[in-house]
Order: C-alpha cells, then structure tokens, then sequence
C-alpha cells in the first residue's frame, strides 16, 4: 500500500513543518471518527500559480548587505529551493518604493517642478544593486518561479500632489504612466526577468499619510486598463497579464465596477485580493458571478496585532486553506526578511513581520513562524497543481487538497481547536488514519506508486 509523508507544526513550537515517520494506506475504511476527510480528484477547481512573498527594497537589502555569501546562500536554499527548503514559487515585486524601502524613490525620478512625458531619465538602476541579484538567484533555485509586480504610486510628477505621498493620477498622464509600465516590463525583461502580471495599484483604496500611494477608483483604473495599460500589454510579445483592484475583500464593488465594464474587462485576467478587511468569500463570490475571471491572494503580513505564535500561527493557516478553497491561485505573505525593528522603512513605526529576522546589530538569522506556515502549502505544492475535492469542518478541523501535475496528492489540515482529532483520509476506497494535536498543522503527501 501506499506511504504517506508528513510534515507536522504544532502550537507549543517543538515541530516546525517538521517531517515525520511516514504512514500507510490500508485497504477498506474501517474506523471510528466523525471527521473522514475523503479526497476526490475527479473534481477540480483552480490551477495554482504558485505561494510566495516580497523582496521589498527593505528585504533585499537586507538579505544582499547583512548576510555573509555562505549565511546567503543557504538562506535563498532554505527559501527557493523545495528539497533545501520551502520551494518559494510566486514573489509579487513592487514597482518602486513601498513601505518598507531606505527612500522613496520611482523608476523616472526628476528635481521638483520637473517632468518628463517622454520618459529619458527611466531606468531600473536602484534594482540592480541588489534586488535583481536576488531575483536572478531565486530564478536559478527554482526555475518555475513568477514574479508579478505592483507599483505603489506612480512618479511623483505623474500626480496632483507632485509627490509619490498622496494625491491623484493627472488625467493627462494616463499615457505616459502606460507607457511607463511598459518601459518597466521591456527592462525587466532584458534583465532575464519576465513578469508574470501587473496591478495598476496597490491598495488603490487606501491613501498613505507616510509612504508612496494613491486612490484609484473603479472608474479610473477602469479607464486606464480600457484605453492605455490593457491594448499596449495586448501588443506586447511577451505577454503579461493584468490583475485589478489589489485590495481588501470588504470592498468587492471595487473589481465587480471594472468586470461590468466590457472594455476593461477584456483586458483583466482576474481579481488581487489582500487579508486586512472583510471576508475569505469575497473571493468565491466574484469568482462565482464572473467565471471567466481568475482569482490571486496577493498579501498577508504578519505583525503585532496579532500576536505570535499561537494567534498568528492559527491565523495564517487558516488563510493558506481559506484562500485555496475560496479559487485562489496563490498564497502571498508580505516582506521576506525585516530587522530588528521591522524595518528598513519609511514609516515612523513599523508593526510588520517578514518571514524572516535579520538582525542589523548581530547579523543573527531567524526564520519566523511565517516561514513555516507559507512551507506547509509551497513545499509540497507545486505550481501547475490543481486544487481538488476534499470536506472541511469550518473552525474546527480544516482541510484543502491538490493533485500535483506528478500524480502526487496534497492534503494540508489545520485543526482549530484546543482538542485532540483524529482524521480518517480517504482516497481511491484506500484509507488511513491521523491523529492530530490540538492547534496543529499537517501537510500529508502521496503518490499512487508508492
């Protein structure tokens, strides 16, 4: 019969996505639980992409700066590479300065009262020192990774406040932010780094007080996906695909405006959705009333308000399986390394996470509970896998499973609850039965030949 890996956290921190002794399918389904966990592979939902995080400016100088080459190396194993590692498969870049950069900056900077329509000052060179390096390696580690990117604000001049800190896309720098994208994509590309997908925007429903943005209604990036940003990238060779909205699932009407415009709609692969407001079935609920449109989980940052490990472990497993079974084709945490006091960053006080520490004082790594719960989906699942049948007990025991395009099946279980459960997995009229502990988390691997 066949043999079952497993990969095992649990809340009191002894295991840490921790490979345990395989079990077997048995024949028959003789057992004595309320929680059979039967997984059906002829039917199936949405093809993964893949699970990630971001090289911020702050994460990438980190990493390039403060580790040693060995301290390095072993660090984007442990993250890029699935035997070494955690098997990372999906970053999404920004275009630019966010948060969590030394500076502000953009890609086509001038001095103050200055503009330049046609884009002569453009260039990617603040990306070469150190995050492209990066990039370049983690394509080496795992040649299938995507990388898609968001800006979050256009160049300073290209707004109402002449500054990358509030105010407006001009109206009349709709073509030149297009053809600023494009200019972006062609550089990337020339550097071996294809992008997967754009948005228009992060969180284009929240203006930063702090740090770059903007607000872009419905009907605005409606407009600059008809008219400018959707018919160049259509023109393009190397295609990239064009997320909207990138935000909060509290504010569906956002993507639901821009799908019920027809010319923009043509141009959108689907919808980016972020974890700070609403509900995990917003995503179904879009999914389910335009099918056509495919569905990414684009962030998720750990932080202090939800306090490690207990809370932020159950909190994110809980968004690793709820955003798979609610069509998302990705799970995407938010820094890969910050320091000591969550930085580098612009903001006065930083409250976030990465997945992993970096101290600038001592130079030690830490890998945080962060790294772990991205590991128990994007070690074993693979990109090209597709998400298939299995029951869930919400807020009690939880599951999600996947066929991996090798034939091999994923089944990943947290269990909610303070209590002991046991399992009873079903597939193929085979079983097998799993205890688990109160608050953990299990990834369960398996393949027909074994």
């Amino acid at each position: 019969m066949r043999n079952v890996q497993v990969w095992e956290s649990t809340i009191d921190e002894t295991r840490k996505l921790t490979k345990m002794e395989s079990i077997r399918f048995r024949e028959g389904m003789e057992f004595n639980t309320e929680y059979i966990i039967t997984v059906d592979e002829t039917v199936t939902y949405q093809q993964m992409d893949g699970f990630g995080a971001s090289f911020t400016d702050a994460s990438a100088w980190l990493v390039a700066n403060l580790l040693t080459d060995e301290r390095r190396e072993e660090l984007m194993r442990k993250l890029f590479d699935r035997e070494d590692g955690i098997g990372i498969s999906f970053l999404r870049q920004p275009m630019g300065a966010s948060d969590f950069a030394w500076k502000i900056y953009s890609y086509n900077d001038v001095l103050p009262g200055e503009t330049d329509y046609e884009l002569t000052r453009f260039n990617i060179d603040h990306d070469r020192s150190y995050i492209l390096p990066l990039l370049h390696q983690a394509l080496k580690l795992n040649p299938k990774l995507k990388v898609m990117a968001s800006p979050w604000s256009p160049p300073g001049w290209m707004k109402t406040s002449d500054n990358m800190i509030g105010g407006r896309l001009k109206p009349d720098c709709y073509v030149v932010y297009a053809d600023y994208f494009v200019k972006f994509l062609d550089a990337y590309l020339t550097e071996g780094i294809p992008i997967y997908a754009v948005t228009m925007q992060n969180e284009p429903g929240y203006e930063p007080k702090e740090y770059p943005g903007m607000i872009v209604t419905p009907e605005e990036e409606a407009l600059f996906i008809k008219r400018y940003l959707g018919p160049r990238l259509a023109h393009r060779q190397q295609p990239t695909k064009i997320m909207c909205y990138d935000h909060n699932w509290d504010v569906p009407m956002h993507p639901e405006a821009i799908y019920e415009d027809a010319e923009a709609s043509q141009y959108v692969a689907g919808t980016a959705w972020h974890v700070y407001g609403g509900r995990h079935e917003a995503m179904s609920q879009i999914k389910e009333k335009y099918p056509d449109k495919e569905v990414w989980f684009t962030e998720a940052s750990g932080g202090q308000w939800i306090p490690p490990f207990h809370d932020a472990f159950m909190d994110q497993m809980k968004h690793v399986i709820r955003t798979t079974r609610n069509w998302s084709k990705s799970v995407i945490w938010w820094n890969i390394a910050l320091d000591e006091k969550n930085g580098p960053t612009v903001l006065t006080r930083s409250t976030c996470r990465g997945i992993v520490k970096i101290d600038q004082q001592t130079g030690e790594l830490t890998y945080n509970l962060d790294y772990y719960t991205l590991g128990h989906i994007s070690k074993l699942v693979q990109p090209g896998a597709y998400r298939i049948a299995s029951p869930t007990y919400e807020d009690d025991v939880e599951t999600v499973a996947f066929r991996n395009e090798d034939g091999s099946k994923v089944l990943i279980v947290s269990n909610r609850t303070t209590d002991t459960k046991m399992l009873a997995v079903v597939d193929s009229g085979n079983s097998f039965t799993y205890t688990i502990a109160g608050g953990a988390a299990v990834t369960l691997l398996w393949r027909e030949d074994e």
